[in-house]
């Protein structure tokens, strides 16, 4: 067993490997077998990797979800496939943030996802996600920042922090670093 993220459209279906499924809550939802990309129950251990088969927050829900059975992976990201699948808890963008950091955090020397921003990055879809020595982000009202600091001179997470431009703490179109101090890009 093992947390896990996954994606669907708004009304819990999703298609996999050709084959649509219709999740359901409160339950175990089970299949077969499990070989990554042929069957199974897809979903992912980096939350970041969902985006690359649901990239738009307005058309889909973001899930933790339990990995359970038969677990199979193919080294394509971080997906997996699995014979039962329980959904956990629908994630909102600060949360999927928060978790994304997490995972970061746990696993600081895994490829990066190609959503994360080096250094410096800009909130689209209503985040960002940065990582560096000294990370810097900016976006517009309502969007989360999320920073990753790494530690100086050796592989490795110090620090993950999360700031909502909020338009009084946090200003819109403005660069912050981790501890919410204005910052020039540069």
């Amino acid at each position: 067993m093992m947390i896990a993220y996954k994606a669907f459209d708004k009304d819990l279906s999703c298609t996999s490997c050709g084959n649509e499924y219709q999740y359901r809550l409160g339950v175990w939802n089970e299949e077969q077998e499990a070989n990554c990309g042929r069957n199974g129950m897809h979903c992912a251990e980096n939350p970041l990797d969902c985006l690359t088969y649901y990239p738009n927050w307005d058309q889909a829900v973001y899930y933790m979800v339990i990995a359970h059975g038969d677990i199979d992976e193919d080294a394509y990201d971080s997906r997996i496939s699995c014979t039962k699948l329980r959904l956990v808890k629908r994630l909102d963008r600060g949360e999927f943030v928060a978790h994304s950091l997490k995972y970061l955090l746990d696993y600081p020397l895994r490829k990066n996802n190609s959503h994360v921003h080096m250094d410096r990055g800009q909130a689209r879809q209503g985040f960002v996600i940065v990582r560096g020595l000294n990370p810097i982000a900016k976006g517009a009202l309502g969007d989360i920042l999320g920073f990753a600091k790494e530690i100086e001179g050796r592989p490795g997470i110090a620090e993950i922090g999360i700031r909502v431009v909020d338009g009084e703490t946090i200003l819109p179109d403005t660069w912050y670093d981790i501890q919410g101090k204005i910052r020039k890009a540069g």
